[in-house]
């Protein structure tokens, strides 16, 4: 799977997309946080010490309506309330369904 850079200079896997996009019952991999190469901002800091950190595995449990504002989330065994704008700046690529017997 080739990378490409997405604005500001962060490198990307194709099928990566902004957490903030998905729907509820969605499972998904971390693989970065923030849209630029450099210094992260304290935002930025934050979810990576949450447990934002490429690799992990997350889970959308539910969002509130209207506006989806907060996000319910499941990062590893920890329940996260986050804003919309916070899960914005994680990228994520969807975990495929496991198998069904």
């Amino acid at each position: 799977m080739d990378a490409f850079a997405a604005p500001n200079g962060a490198v990307l896997t194709p099928n990566s997309v902004s957490l903030s996009t998905l729907l509820p019952r969605t499972t998904a991999i971390v693989r970065g946080v923030g849209a630029r190469v450099g210094e992260a901002s304290a935002l930025e800091r934050r979810l990576i010490e949450l447990g934002f950190v490429s690799g992990e595995r997350v889970e959308v449990l539910s969002q509130a309506r209207p506006g989806g504002d907060p996000f319910v989330l499941r990062v590893g065994d920890t329940t996260f309330a986050l804003r919309r704008r916070e899960v914005a700046t994680v990228w994520v690529e969807i975990a495929p369904s496991p198998p069904r017997p």
